[in-house]
């Protein structure tokens, strides 16, 4: 997964490359997409949706359940083809990034991650690690858990997690690469309150840190978080 652009060179995040990687995550990515459209079969999702998405900004992806969010945040970041329309990934001096080089900066919180429940949650994160070949990653993997409040049960077997711990652990497996773009598909279902009120802090500062964010939600609290909004309907 690793591709080259003339101004911001892709690059494996360990030792000596994690300088380089710094400078390609201040320099951000935006997502440019017009005259969207998905269909499947004779069933129109939506059509016609254009927008963007820029470093330092939420973008709201907002819509009553069954009106396309989860479908148009699958097709901005590449795992779903559009019926019409363009998406296109830019980096700060407009060269468009390619595909293959831009997968290796996203990060995804979606109801459909699969966690592994006969591995604990530490385990889960060090295979995430070597799937991303993230090197010598135990303290950063650590440090993730930390971060999501999940580091006292790092040695629990996923199975015995509740549906909260679990989605905590996809945010933490998410942030674990520290990607330029953030996808959050209903973040914060299964979340208690001091859930949510961490999930927006933690939102708020990789907002801060010039992350590009697209938040798919229909609540409102959630809808708030956004400087950007595009709204779906039937």
């Amino acid at each position: 997964m690793i591709g080259a652009s003339p101004s911001a060179p892709a690059c494996r995040r360990t030792g000596a490359d994690a300088a380089c990687y710094r400078l390609v995550v201040a320099d951000g990515i935006r997502i440019v997409f017009s005259d969207v459209a998905k269909r499947f079969d004779e069933r129109v999702i939506f059509r016609s949706v254009a927008g963007e998405a820029a470093p330092g900004e939420v973008l709201a992806v907002t819509g009553p359940n069954g009106s396309g969010k989860s479908t148009l945040l699958a097709i901005l970041c590449g795992l779903l083809r559009p019926t019409k329309g363009s998406v296109r990934y830019l980096l700060a001096g407009g060269q468009e990034l390619e595909r293959a080089a831009w997968r290796q900066h996203l990060g995804v919180v979606a109801p459909a991650m699969s966690l592994y429940e006969e591995l604990d949650a530490m385990e889960n994160l060090r295979f995430f690690a070597r799937v991303r070949g993230l090197e010598d990653a135990e303290n950063h993997c650590r440090g993730c858990l930390e971060r999501v409040g999940l580091d006292p049960d790092r040695r629990t077997l996923v199975a015995g997690f509740s549906t909260g711990m679990r989605q905590r652990l996809k945010i933490a497996q998410a942030m674990l690469h520290r990607p330029q773009v953030l996808f959050l598909d209903e973040p914060g279902s299964n979340l208690d309150p001091d859930g949510r009120a961490w999930l927006e802090g933690w939102v708020r500062a990789e907002q801060a840190a010039g992350t590009t964010v697209v938040l798919a939600t229909n609540d409102a609290r959630e809808m708030e978080w956004g400087t950007q909004r595009v709204a779906l309907a039937f």
